[in-house]
């Protein structure tokens, strides 16, 4: 029987070439997204390549923490999943707030994974042995880390703020694997590295991204991201397809796998207990898996 798996954001970018990837070699693959047509172009390419069951689609706003809640239910509904990849992201270049009255890098960057991942672990622990695999980026490095509140001080410059949410995620990423080890379930992060993507072509041309000490340097950080940001994303996807079904790491978890397809060595504060802690109790605040009226920013 052919292995349940999901994927966030799958219509198109690293996510769909992740979908198309699992699809080839026998998944049956769900994608999610927000857009109903871009959901429809994305099955018929996943289909085009597909070696098991046709794909699906379901239609859902990841910056809505109702509609990952409601995305949840539906896909537990379905029965046992054996694959959770959690592709989801976004930068902008311009501070947002989602519906939750939440900023948005933050909000679709970790809570949405995080909530969803959450809300779906006794699916995947029927579906097991599973795996849960989460997206996570180089823009790490550059990152605040400071997991008090929701906005770290100091103003919003995207770049910045877009790390620091896939910091908090693979600071989760890294403790939920040792939370679940013995469990049947694995879970991996996934670096892709750079690709040329919706995302990376509009949100990557404004030095209002970086830090105000950063601008003089910005012709210079410009080429270098428009360099790192260059490759395909079918190469990008190779990370998630590998840790989503590669048979070499079958029994192991908490592994990154880096941007050529093997596990590299995580960013040191992101396996920091400390981390870990502060942003679980930031996420649970924030995200409860229940709604509740008194969720404090």
């Amino acid at each position: 029987m052919s292995k349940r798996v999901v994927v966030t954001a799958g219509t198109g970018g690293i996510g769909l070439e992740t979908a198309m990837g699992l699809a080839a070699s026998g998944h049956a693959v769900t994608v999610v997204g927000r857009n109903a047509e871009r959901g429809a172009r994305a099955v018929e390419r996943i289909d085009a390549v597909a070696t098991g069951p046709k794909a699906r689609f379901v239609a859902a706003d990841l910056a809505s923490l109702d509609a990952v809640r409601a995305l949840a239910a539906h896909l537990a509904e379905e029965g046992p999943l054996n694959v959770l990849v959690n592709n989801v992201g976004a930068m902008f270049a311009d501070r947002q707030q989602t519906v939750d009255g939440i900023e948005a890098s933050f909000a679709v960057n970790h809570l949405s994974p995080y909530l969803l991942t959450e809300s779906l672990l006794e699916t995947l622990r029927a579906g097991g042995p599973s795996r849960i695999v989460n997206v996570t980026s180089g823009s790490i490095r550059g990152a605040k880390r400071s997991f008090d509140a929701v906005e770290p001080p100091g103003g919003y410059y995207g770049f910045h703020w877009y790390g620091r949410a896939k910091l908090a995620n693979l600071a989760y990423t890294l403790d939920l694997a040792e939370r679940l080890r013995g469990t049947g379930i694995s879970v991996f992060a996934a670096d892709p590295g750079g690709a040329a993507t919706d995302m990376t072509d509009g949100t990557m041309r404004s030095s209002r991204i970086v830090s105000p000490g950063l601008r003089p340097l910005w012709p210079l950080l410009r080429r270098v991201f428009e360099h790192a940001t260059s490759g395909s994303a079918a190469v990008a996807a190779r990370p998630s397809i590998l840790a989503a079904s590669d048979a070499s790491l079958d029994g192991r978890t908490g592994l990154v796998i880096g941007p050529r397809a093997r596990p590299v060595t995580p960013f040191a504060p992101a396996a920091d207990p400390r981390t870990a802690q502060a942003v679980l109790g930031l996420s649970k605040r924030l995200a409860p898996l229940t709604p509740s009226a008194d969720v404090i920013a």
